[in-house]
């Protein structure tokens, strides 16, 4: 199976006769591999809370020659990134039915911690004044990132003027809406693995037209951080077939809050605004539910009955 499966299996084999401090070690590489690989054997005792000498014997018990080697195994396995569904196997296969929605909901409370601690708050300050500061601001996001550009994009249209999200269906239209693009503008990328060629190349571009590039990806190693001048840092990484996107939403709706502190007085505007043209179009009247008294009420031609629910008219 090559040698991204290896040390994995080496892991799988030894792990019921392995001390409780090297079954720690053992979680942390399946889960934190990627991070794993980085760190001394120093850093990696004081990440998963054993000395230094278990991580070494740790990695000699696994048939490496010493830390060195077992870091080097380590690494390949990251470049190799395991497929999806042996990232499901090596993570979920010992997850009993029940223990899946707290296990995958620990997994995301992790992913933001982890990427509150790393994030670089200097870098998200200037992202927030890059995007302040653009005449226009374009935001790509392809496939299971494309939920994360049409999240930003809904709420920076309230805040800026000039908010556009690329349409990704095809390499030629990303350039057509590109074609404009100058050093006033800024061009938000969003993209984990496996990554987007469309977005680096639409990143390329804006770059080459000198805008301003901000990315919001998982890591400084990700390709997207080739055109960046602003790279927002936020951990995806899970083993399943769904990435989890908790964390670079949470960091998206970070950018948002920060936006409107800076433009409060526009924001207000626009939703007082917003909420005049709703009136007089009648646009929640149809399909919105409003608590009266603890009782839910549908509006425009529905009505809420004592003895019913909801009856319709």
């Amino acid at each position: 199976m090559g040698n991204k499966n290896e040390l994995l299996q080496k892991i799988d084999e030894g792990y019921s006769k392995f001390s409780k401090g090297q079954k720690k070690l053992a979680n942390f590489i399946r889960e934190e591999y990627d991070k794993a690989a980085f760190l001394t054997a120093a850093k990696m005792g004081v990440e998963v809370g054993v000395s230094e000498s278990t991580v070494v014997r740790f990695a000699m018990a696994l048939g490496y020659e010493g830390y060195p080697e077992f870091q080097k195994a380590l690494g390949e396995l990251v470049r190799t990134k395991l497929n999806s569904i042996q990232r499901m196997e090596v993570t979920y296969g010992r997850v009993s039915q029940g223990e899946i929605l707290t296990s995958v909901l620990h997994s995301d409370i992790d992913k933001i911690k982890l990427t509150m601690e790393s994030i670089d708050h200097g870098t998200f300050e200037l992202a927030v004044d890059a995007i302040l500061n653009a005449k226009k601001i374009y935001i790509v996001g392809i496939r299971s990132c494309a939920p994360l550009a049409s999240f930003l994009g809904f709420y920076l249209n309230l805040i800026c003027e000039n908010v556009k999200i690329v349409d990704t269906n095809s390499s030629s239209e990303i350039f057509e809406q590109l074609i404009r693009i100058d050093e006033n503008d800024v061009i938000i990328g969003i993209s984990f693995p496996r990554y987007s060629m469309r977005t680096l190349k639409a990143l390329e571009f804006a770059s080459n037209r000198k805008a301003k590039v901000i990315t919001l990806t998982d890591s400084v190693h990700s390709p997207m951080t080739l055109y960046s001048s602003c790279n927002l840092i936020a951990r995806s990484d899970m083993a399943s077939i769904v990435d989890s996107l908790v964390a670079p939403l949470s960091v998206v709706n970070a950018l948002v809050v920060a936006l409107c502190m800076k433009k409060q007085k526009e924001v207000v505007t626009t939703l007082e605004t917003l909420e005049r043209i709703w009136d007089e179009y009648q646009v929640y009247s149809k399909d919105e539910l409003n608590l009266v008294d603890d009782k839910v009420e549908l509006s425009g031609n529905y009505a809420a009955d004592e003895d019913e629910d909801i009856k319709h008219e």
